[in-house]
């Protein structure tokens, strides 16, 4: 046995390695995967979060502010009845005639107190009513005492926009205490200067005091969650209302977002002094001004989608671990085996043929090992067989000296010959071998490609069908939105009518006014002949006079519901225009809704071929995995085709031993093949059996 060559160990870059590089390939595409499918559900479900609360939050606003406009336009009726009570009007103006007596005077100022008491009393939610004067030292009449300072009073902001407001309703924030006769109790309130609907002069300004717990009494249903607010704020920004009470009475410095229109509502996600997100909506009051508004923190409406964001996370690290346990047993299985032949081939390389591998396994490595084993075998016959020709040459030599002389160069040719064919063979079958694995590894890689492109398919179908939902729900906006149009235009007409009808009650109290003027005449004329039929006359005088003070009194009402018809005629005119300003604006809302339904049916048209061209891709990559699978099976021809090269080799080693038995006669060339014997004996001792 001649000693063991020694192994070179060679150290290579460990990123050059198949089974590193499939271990990589695998762990980050399944992180990147997992990741990416993660984090998009979790930033579309906070989208969607968002949208819906915004909706709802200001469909809140718009029902909670009509029930406060309700709320408010009570008041505005209760101050009405108060502005139309004839006995508050002739008591209070006993109250302050300078011709009264004392007695008439105080007598009046009790029956005004009584009046506003009878009014407070009836109405759980008013704090207070007072009468304050315009002018004069005359003392306020109210129902929370009189000791309060007029001119203190005058000079107060409300009471100033009470008198430029001339008659209309002033509403006065949220104030600590009562606004007269003073208390602890948070009011709110409305004023406006009260006047005689007989001489239409001025002299009290009306100032109803509202509790603010009223508010928060009409306003508890409404609960928005944890962190957030529901407040009322005047034009000025100051808190009127809040869930909160510390924040009432004061400025808040929330900024609103902007409506597309004027006074409508808006609804948006605002960014607060401290940087925390908001979903502030709000909707104005009608009669007030005021805007109702819901503060709801960003973080808590999307705190359940955070659920998704967790699960990623611990997807990600559930696949990290998975991914990693499976790419080291890719690379157990793959890696090693792969790095075990190369050793052995090393080996093999250095002359020791002794090398064998024990991997049974049935798939492409273990038919590479199988070959190894194969090829390793052969080589070992060979060099066997070559040793063995070579000590019977040798033995034979001295008798055949002569003829092995003659023969030696013709016999080292066939020799060289021989090992090129064999070296050539091996060669073969190792790089038929490498292909056969290349092909296998291409086999797979289009296994996962049509895969993938199975699931793009799946995802594009998936965009159609959403398309076609987007297209339903266009198709019902549309529908909605021309039944919005025919309401306005129908409003439009009716509103029309209602003017009409408003100049038939003017043509009427025109009518009257005549009547009115005519039965004055008649009353004059009626006087007059009473006072000439002297004493006989004077019963028909009285009636006559009192026919006069009821033409009066039927020409001043006439005179105010002239007033009032011409009001209500401006404001119809005013609806007319704002309802003619809306009507083009729903039809360009119709044809953007129209727009965007046929932006719709072409995502839809697109969508589908795009479909189409993922079908044409599938089939062509079905067809290269045909000409894949094509190209293995000529692979394995070509091993079988290495495996004939090795067994004419053979052949031709044969041959190549009977040529030399033939060379027995040719005794004079029996010494040269002596020493051909012995250098062929040199140099298969570098091999180990």
């Amino acid at each position: 046995m001649h000693a063991q060559p020694k192994l070179k160990v060679t150290f290579k870059n460990p990123f050059k390695s198949v089974g590193l590089k499939l271990f990589i390939i695998f762990f980050v595409s399944s992180i990147v995967f997992v990741l990416g499918i993660g984090l998009y559900s979790y930033s579309q479900s906070k989208t969607i979060i968002k949208e819906q609360s915004s909706e709802a939050n200001y469909q809140t606003m718009v029902q909670a502010r009509e029930k406060l406009d309700l709320i408010f336009s009570k008041y505005e009726d209760l101050s009405m009845q108060l502005l139309m009570s004839k006995e508050l009007q002739e008591n209070l103006n006993i109250s302050i005639s300078s011709g009264e007596s004392d007695y008439n005077k105080f007598s009046a100022s009790k029956k005004v107190s009584d009046i506003l008491q009878q009014f407070s009393v009836t109405n759980a939610s008013i704090s207070g009513i007072s009468l304050i004067p315009m002018k004069g030292d005359t003392h306020i009449e109210s129902t929370n005492g009189t000791g309060a300072n007029v001119e203190e009073i005058r000079k107060k902001d409300w009471f100033i926009d009470a008198l430029k407001a001339n008659g209309r309703t002033v509403y006065i924030p949220t104030q600590t205490g009562r606004l007269i006769g003073g208390s602890q109790e948070q009011t709110f309130g409305m004023a406006r200067q009260l006047k005689d609907v007989l001489s239409g002069r001025t002299s009290h300004v009306l100032l109803i005091e509202l509790k603010v717990s009223e508010i928060g009494k009409n306003l508890t249903s409404i609960n928005l969650g944890d962190g957030s607010d529901l407040l009322l704020l005047g034009l000025d920004n100051q808190v009127v209302y809040s869930q909160k009470p510390e924040l009432i009475t004061q400025k808040s410095a929330l900024v609103l977002p902007e409506a597309q229109e004027a006074n409508q509502g808006a609804s948006a996600t605002v960014t607060n002094e401290t940087g925390k997100d908001f979903l502030v909506s709000y909707s104005p009051l009608a009669a007030s001004g005021w805007k109702l508004v819901s503060e709801v923190p960003v973080k808590k409406l999307v705190e359940k989608a955070s659920y998704i964001f967790n699960i990623t996370i611990i997807s990600a690290v559930i696949a990290t671990i998975v991914a990693a346990l499976v790419g080291l047993w890719v690379v157990g299985m793959v890696g090693r085996p792969l790095n075990h032949l190369r050793n052995l081939m090393n080996q093999g390389a250095n002359g020791n043929l002794a090398v064998r591998t024990k991997i049974k396994t049935e798939d492409e490595i273990g038919q590479l090992s199988r070959g190894f084993n194969e090829m390793m075998d052969n080589i070992t016959s060979l060099v066997q067989h070559t040793s063995q020709s070579a000590s019977d040459v040798l033995h034979t030599a001295s008798e055949l000296s002569d003829a092995s002389k003659k023969t030696a160069i013709s016999a080292r040719e066939i020799a060289v010959a021989t090992e090129e064919i064999a070296n050539g063979a091996s060669n073969l079958a190792v790089e038929a071998e490498r292909g056969n694995d290349l092909t296998i590894t291409i086999g797979t890689n289009m296994s996962k490609v049509i895969e993938s492109n199975m699931e793009m398919g799946t995802a594009a179908s998936e965009v159609e069908r959403v398309s076609e939902q987007g297209i339903s729900h266009m198709n019902t906006l549309t529908e909605k939105t021309s039944l919005t149009e025919e309401m306005v235009r129908s409003l439009v007409q009716k509103v029309n009518a209602l003017k009409e009808s408003t100049n038939s009650i003017r043509k009427i109290l025109d009518v009257l006014s005549n009547m009115t003027k005519q039965t004055n005449i008649l009353s004059l004329n009626a006087t007059i002949e009473a006072s000439r039929a002297g004493a006989a006359g004077k019963g028909f005088m009285v009636v006559a006079d009192e026919i006069r003070k009821l033409a009066d009194q039927s020409r001043q009402s006439i005179s105010i519901v002239g007033e009032i018809t011409d009001k209500i005629s401006g404001e119809i005119v005013e609806t007319v225009d704002v309802l003619s300003t809306a009507y083009p604006i729903f039809q360009e809302q119709i044809l953007s809704v129209r727009e965007a339904n046929e932006i719709f049916w072409t995502v839809q048209g697109q969508m589908g071929g795009f479909i189409q061209q993922l079908d044409q891709t599938t089939d062509s990559i079905q067809q290269l995995d045909q000409s894949q699978a094509t190209l293995a099976e000529a692979m394995s021809n070509v091993s079988a085709v290495a495996e004939e090269a090795s067994a004419t080799s053979e052949e031709v080693a044969s041959l190549s031993n009977e040529q030399l038995s033939v060379s027995s006669n040719l005794i004079d060339l029996s010494n040269k093949l002596e020493e051909v014997s012995t250098r062929l004996k040199e140099t298969l001792s570098r091999f180990t059996l």
